[in-house]
């Protein structure tokens, strides 16, 4: 689980630790993960300026088991994390700011990923999209049929991912794209539009929003699942 990004686009705070319902925004993240039968073992990458805070938490995880520091890129960070891990059949790459993922989405990755070795969580495209010039001047309107909005969890036959991170080193922004540099089908599953990735204020004051949504629906309709 990918925890060591800069969080530069929110306003000094980190994103991981921003209160969710009360609680640490990595926490509804790990539950998930805590949660899933077929998840084995957690390794969490985190950043030099947020490993102290981050790592008393982890305790509270009986399947974190590894930590290590994350890297200059994300890619960087994804194969410091892969390295740490032992070696696994299979691999969930997940970004630890996406905190409404469930166990149904992690097990239907791993679903999907049985067909191709590769697969990643996605929504369709359903807002119109305009090509503009750097000075905001629209130069076209692109079709939306075919896009896809691509999240993680990501899932990979490790030897795969191995393989991916020894033999590309240009600049990628998921390891989707490095498996497609060599050539190897990667396959979309249903994602969901809540599983999105807190970046901004706005994107925290929504997380505050759909976490204390689900806790009262928890609370009306069931008691929560144990965890911190």
């Amino acid at each position: 689980m990918l925890a060591a990004g800069s969080s530069h686009r929110m306003q000094g705070q980190d994103k991981l630790l921003l209160p969710l319902a009360g609680r640490p925004l990595i926490i509804h993240t790990l539950r998930a993960f805590e949660q899933t039968a077929d998840i084995e073992q957690v390794v969490v990458v985190l950043a030099a300026h947020n490993a102290e805070a981050i790592l008393p938490l982890l305790r509270h995880f009986k399947k974190v088991t590894h930590t290590c520091m994350g890297g200059r890129r994300r890619q960087d960070s994804v194969r410091h994390g892969l390295y740490t891990l032992p070696a696994f059949d299979w691999i969930v790459v997940h970004d630890g700011a996406r905190p409404f993922v469930t166990p149904a989405l992690i097990r239907r990755g791993l679903e999907a990923a049985r067909r191709t070795g590769a697969a990643a969580a996605a929504v369709p495209v359903t807002d119109t999209l305009k090509a503009a010039q750097a000075d905001g001047l629209v130069l076209r309107t692109v079709p939306r049929e075919g896009l896809w909005v691509v999240q993680t969890p990501q899932v990979f036959r490790y030897d795969l991912l191995l393989q991916a991170h020894e033999q590309v080193s240009e600049d990628v922004t998921d390891d989707c794209a490095m498996l497609e540099r060599l050539g190897h089908p990667v396959l979309l599953y249903e994602g969901s539009r809540l599983n999105f990735k807190v970046t901004t204020p706005e994107d925290a004051w929504l997380a505050e929003a759909v976490a204390r949504a689900r806790r009262k629906d928890l609370t009306q309709w069931g008691s929560p699942s144990a965890g911190p």
